[in-house]
């Protein structure tokens, strides 16, 4: 049996291109899957399955064969169960609750007709009230590194699955951070998109007018190729909205505002990743501006301190009113807060929150987004329990206010903390720029790449980033293999010109790579012989303008001459003159200098 354990699209779709079938490597996926696992609620049948596997022949067959027109062909994903998937109930983790839909989502509509195959529906802090994925009667999900810590909610089995590699892609939702906080303890890209960008018909809804369907997956590409089918203007959600056209990409130098005192609550270690992701950052050439985000903390506490919980209240008032006793202790504990909220209250809370959203805005002038840690730290599932509402309302601390201020947020992992648990950081824009945030999440993998989930295999190379038109003629195109990777200790000679990241790409088969001694910092030599193998290589576009000053700064005998790509492209690019390598290491074998770097 193949093992699709960790695989991204990228492997599934190669599999599927290489003629591997669907019954071949999903069959035997589901029939692994474990219904005991507290990640899932409820999982697709054997017979659902091969039902579903014949909707999917009819559609390659309707579309000539060509699997480019089905770019999740045969993909398996999870969907949070409090989103309407026809062939499962759903339940909300609350098993009185549930019901048999007749019809998927919207969501689900569009990511089957781009060919996905959805396994099961996933466990969550019960009617999505949670960021910390304890409050389920199916049972607490725990953490993918460390069992004895929560994956954080409410999109807790979700992220789970994916992290364990069960999965690439599932659906989450997120009001107040709830598709953010499980990606950042789980080692997961988390897109909270703009709202009404994607539907929510089918979505049981937790506070309507905030609600978003989101993405958990293993990459930034990943998650961009599933909100692509996702996203759509939909006439029957009452809270869809057309996008408009797309902003212009960040400047070469974007300046992030970050939290002048950010909180921690203690916890060091969540700390020092977050200090060593703005040191990252500097060094890409992003201009970090410490702020005041006390406006945005005062929009947050509106969420749960506020009249909002009263739109938990309407979803859920037949419920609470005729049986309360199967919601959670927790969760009524919460929504039954709206019944101390009158109307007057409700409209006051609704002024103040745009009088902090004009703050907020004024914030944002000057500013290119944000970067905040995902989420200030994390507990053991035992500390939640202990004490669930206290812990519970510290995740949200950097997620609550882009919901109500109506922006857009992607969460990024940004490296392991002394235990061996993940942290990530969270960049935020403006509604309608996930473009941006995902042409800059691609930067940030390329310059701090993660592992897969919870597994210790590599993710491809991030995909190219429309950062820069190659056929800007303001503009150079530069290969660099070397100390001026993003990262390294030279990539600033970039980004202090405006060099913008374009992508991470391969040479040609006709190169060797060197390690040249006495360097410093270290530097490697690409030789072209005709006998060698492919280079990793990262692309950047420069301005003309500062080309110059940029090639005297390169010192003998490196140089500047034409490097072919494996897609057959020529680019000006680091080369080294041959004497150079007599007597260094070859180290062609590698695949590139960053290995090299983390062998060393």
């Amino acid at each position: 049996m193949t093992s699709t354990a960790f695989w991204t699209l990228a492997d599934w779709q190669s599999a599927y291109a290489q003629g591997a079938s669907t019954t071949a490597l999903l069959t035997p996926l589901l029939s692994c899957l474990d219904a005991h696992d507290p990640a899932w609620i409820s999982l697709l049948s054997a017979h659902g399955l091969q039902t579903r596997l014949t909707q999917l022949a009819q559609q390659l067959d309707a579309a000539g064969g060509e699997l480019s027109q089905l770019p999740l062909y045969g993909v398996p994903i999870a969907v949070k169960d409090n989103i309407d998937v026809a062939d499962l109930p759903t339940s909300c983790a609350c098993p009185e609750f549930a019901y048999q839909p007749e019809h998927n989502a919207h969501v689900v509509e569009r990511l089957e007709a781009a060919g996905a195959v959805v396994l099961g529906k996933t466990n969550l802090d019960q009617f999505a009230t949670g960021l910390v994925g304890t409050r389920s009667p199916y049972g607490a999900v725990p953490n993918a590194f460390n069992p004895a810590y929560i994956s954080g909610g409410s999109s807790s089995g979700s992220a789970s699955v994916v992290a364990r590699g069960l999965v690439p892609l599932a659906l989450g939702t997120d009001t107040a951070g709830s598709g953010r906080v499980p990606a950042g303890h789980n080692n997961l890209v988390g897109l909270k998109p703009t709202r009404g960008l994607v539907s929510n018909r089918g979505l049981v809804p937790a506070c309507r007018s905030l609600d978003c369907i989101s993405v958990l997956a293993l990459s930034v590409d990943d998650a961009d190729t599933a909100l692509q089918a996702m996203a759509g203007f939909d006439a029957d959600d009452a809270y869809a909205r057309r996008a408009p056209a797309r902003p212009s990409p960040w400047p070469a130098r974007p300046v992030l505002g970050i939290p002048s005192s950010p909180e921690w609550f203690g916890d060091t270690q969540a700390e020092q990743v977050y200090t060593q992701a703005l040191q990252q950052l500097e060094h890409m050439g992003v201009v970090l501006q410490p702020m005041d985000f006390t406006p945005l903390f005062e929009v947050a506490a509106l969420l749960y301190e506020g009249p909002w919980v009263g739109e938990r209240y309407a979803a859920l008032s037949s419920v609470l009113q005729t049986r309360p006793e199967v919601v959670h202790p927790v969760v009524r504990s919460i929504i039954e807060k709206a019944e101390h909220f009158s109307a007057a209250d409700t409209f006051q809370a609704e002024y103040r929150r745009m009088e902090l959203a004009r703050q907020a805005e004024a914030l944002m002038q000057g500013l290119d987004g944000l970067i905040v840690p995902t989420a200030p730290s994390i507990y053991t599932i035992a500390q939640l329990q202990a004490d669930p509402v206290a812990l519970n309302a510290r995740m949200g601390r950097y997620t609550n206010f882009v919901n109500l201020l109506d922006w857009s947020a992607v969460a990024l992992p940004a490296g392991m903390r002394g235990d061996g648990l993940p942290a990530g950081i969270t960049l935020i824009a403006p509604a309608w720029h996930e473009a941006r945030l995902l042409a800059f999440g691609r930067q940030w993998q390329a310059a701090q790449p993660w592992k897969r989930g919870a597994s210790q295999q590599s993710l491809p190379t991030t995909m190219a980033v429309p950062a820069a038109m190659p056929d800007n003629p303001e503009h150079i195109t530069i290969a660099v293999v070397g100390a001026h990777l993003s990262g390294m200790p030279l990539n600033t000679q970039l980004t202090e010109r405006g060099a913008i990241l374009q992508e991470s790409t391969q040479t040609s088969a006709a190169y060797r790579l060197y390690a040249l001694p006495g360097t410093v910092p270290p530097k490697p030599g690409l030789l072209r012989t005709g006998n060698g193998a492919s280079i990793t290589v990262e692309l950047w576009s420069m301005p003309m303008a500062h080309y110059g000053s940029f090639v005297a700064l390169i010192p003998s005998p490196l140089g500047i001459g034409r490097v072919e790509l494996s897609d057959g492209r020529c680019v000006q690019g680091f080369v080294c003159e041959p004497w150079a390598t007599q007597g260094a290491e070859d180290i062609t074998a590698l695949g590139g200098w960053r290995a090299y770097m983390t062998r060393s």
